[in-house]
């Protein structure tokens, strides 16, 4: 099996299964899908989902977020991972969104990268999932699934696997194809105990079909297209 024939396969079923993905982050508005992102690092979406209504409620834009404390957000966000750190960050955020972006997100990735507690992952969602620009965010999902399935091979770091992804997916399936990888990794494809029966890409998957060479001495079927 080809590269090509592997995330064709790949992104055909995924297309199929799964035409309508999307972020599992609950917002309103870019702003606070800007602060969900940024609370979701090294925290699920499950969590995140759990605080932030009544952190939109107290903080409806960034002006508002601006004029807060970090002890403030602090009681609205403590059961998140490093609920100090991020509150210190998300008012630092709004504090720069409004006194050097005029109160909105900005829309390139420089920008974005300058604001506290946005990296390259949080950038990359902002510009898909708001401005639609072909981006692909990849965080411990995708990197983890992306090299997996194979659909990267022995990627030092996320930024490379985010340049081998963009290289090979078609630029209009990038946004969409970022939420089928995260999926698949949370439902499916789990870090410790991947559900491979009940895996639709079982046979483009590069992991289970050297699993089944072990067990059988052949090389599956899936291989010898």
């Amino acid at each position: 099996m080809t590269l090509k024939q592997r995330y064709e396969g790949i992104l055909t079923y995924f297309a199929e299964a799964n035409p309508a993905a999307q972020t599992e982050l609950h917002y309103d508005s870019p702003f606070h899908l800007l602060l969900a992102v940024i609370l979701s690092a090294q925290c699920t979406d499950k969590r995140v989902n759990m605080i932030t209504p009544a952190l939109f409620e107290a903080y409806p834009d960034a002006q508002s977020l601006a004029q807060s404390t970090p002890e403030a957000v602090y009681a609205l966000v403590k059961s998140v991972s490093y609920p100090n750190q991020k509150s210190q960050k998300l008012v630092a955020a709004a504090r720069m969104i409004v006194d050097e972006f005029g109160g909105e997100i900005p829309s390139d990735m420089d920008s974005l990268l300058r604001l506290p507690g946005v990296g390259r992952k949080t950038a990359n969602v902002m510009l898909s999932v708001v401005f639609g620009q072909p981006a692909m965010a990849v965080d411990t999902h995708v990197y983890r699934v992306s090299e997996r399935i194979g659909l990267t091979t022995d990627s030092p770091s996320p930024l490379h696997t985010e340049q081998a992804l963009t290289k090979h997916i078609p630029v209009d399936l990038l946004g969409i194809a970022h939420h089928w990888l995260i999926l698949h990794g949370r439902y499916v494809c789990k870090a410790r105990r991947p559900l491979c029966m009940e895996c639709g890409i079982r046979a483009y998957c590069r992991m289970y079909n050297k699993e089944q060479k072990k067990v059988t001495g052949d090389t599956p079927a899936s291989l010898k297209k």
